[in-house]
């Protein structure tokens, strides 16, 4: 499965998600992007699931239009000590997501 870290996740974040191949927005080249235009060039880069911290993006975007997946983490910061307790999480959500679906974690 491929997987996104939207900017606002540490990079290294990837490290913890053994299994999935995880990138992240600046690596696509795709920072900076409002959400919509990023959901969509995720998408045709073939993403199947976008990890944010940034709850509102569901509200902002017809989720069940796009081929991807979005899980929204909530954590006490965006460091990477902070979001190691979800990544259990994380990965359960990871296991059984559905295209077009939202998940929030914990």
């Amino acid at each position: 499965m491929k997987v996104l870290l939207d900017e606002n996740l540490p990079h290294d974040l990837r490290h913890l998600l053994p299994g999935y191949d995880v990138v992240t927005v600046d690596f696509l080249g795709l920072k900076g992007l409002k959400n919509g235009l990023l959901l969509r060039s995720a998408a045709a880069q073939g993403i199947e699931v976008l990890i944010t911290l940034d709850t509102s993006m569901p509200f902002m975007q017809n989720q069940r239009d796009l081929p991807l997946a979005i899980v929204i983490v909530r954590a006490i910061s965006s460091k990477v000590e902070d979001l190691r307790p979800v990544v259990p999480a994380i990965l359960k959500a990871l296991e059984g997501i559905a295209p077009g679906s939202v998940v929030r974690v914990p």
